[in-house]
This record gives structure tokens, C-alpha cells and sequence, in this order.
């Protein structure tokens, strides 16, 4: 599905592993970071990459899902953002940037890829360079 990257922010391995397989078959090239600060290095190295984030409410140390969308969306301000999480969901009203969608754990892999393409294609609409 070219012109960029999804990149997936999880703690946890297998679920990383999972959400990359997943968007990958689905057609989307994806950077895993299992960390915050990893996703920060690798985003800032090359923001233009990223066409979407796939992130996880908590990440252990460091800044959540939550600081990671609202500091990429200072550099992209309409950059896709899909939360994933096991208990932050009630938060998102208040914690998330506007135009993300929120998936509670557990999940199956087909919610994440259609989260992902309809707010690429929303997106697509109101910005159709």
C-alpha cells in the first residue's frame, strides 16, 4: 500500500510480532518499536516515513501511547492514530488526539487493519495529494 510506513508501538513481543504480521499481509509496510523511546528515535529520524501509528496506551517506562501521538501530531498534524489497550479505553475522550480510534485488548488482527485503512482513507478524502 505504499507512500509510507505504519509504525506499531507495543511492549509486548508476541502481540508486536502479531500486529507487524497482520498490517504487513494486509499490504502495509510497518516499523515495530517495542518501546517508546525507540519509536520516538525512529520517527523523528524520518517522520515523512510514517503514514499511520499503531500504538499501545501502556509502554512500560518512559512516555505512553497517549504522549507519543500527541508529540508526533505536533510534526504531522493529521497523522492516522490507532490506540490499542487492556484498560485505557475510558481515557481516550480526554487522552487522545481527535480523529483516532480506540481498540480494546483483547482484539482480533482484522479490527487493527480496517482502523488503520479507514482513517488512511478518511484522511485520503479530506487531503487528497
Amino acid at each position: 500500500m505504499g507512500d509510507g510506513a505504519v509504525l506499531v508501538v507495543e511492549d509486548e513481543t508476541m502481540i508486536l510480532l502479531d500486529l507487524e504480521s497482520a498490517l504487513e499481509e494486509a499490504g502495509f509496510e510497518v516499523v515495530g518499536a517495542n518501546n517508546a523511546a525507540s519509536a520516538a528515535a525512529t520517527y523523528d529520524a524520518d517522520p515523512e516515513k510514517f503514514k499511520a501509528l499503531v500504538t499501545d496506551i501502556r509502554l512500560g517506562s518512559g512516555e505512553t501511547g497517549w504522549e507519543l501521538a500527541r508529540r508526533f501530531r505536533r510534526i504531522n498534524n493529521v497523522l492516522p492514530v490507532v490506540y490499542i489497550s487492556g484498560d485505557g479505553a475510558a481515557h481516550w475522550a480526554h487522552e487522545g488526539v481527535p480523529n483516532s480510534i480506540m481498540i480494546a485488548k483483547p482484539f482480533f488482527m482484522p479490527q487493527i487493519v480496517t482502523a488503520v485503512s479507514t482513517l488512511l482513507n478518511h484522511l485520503s478524502i479530506i487531503d487528497p495529494s
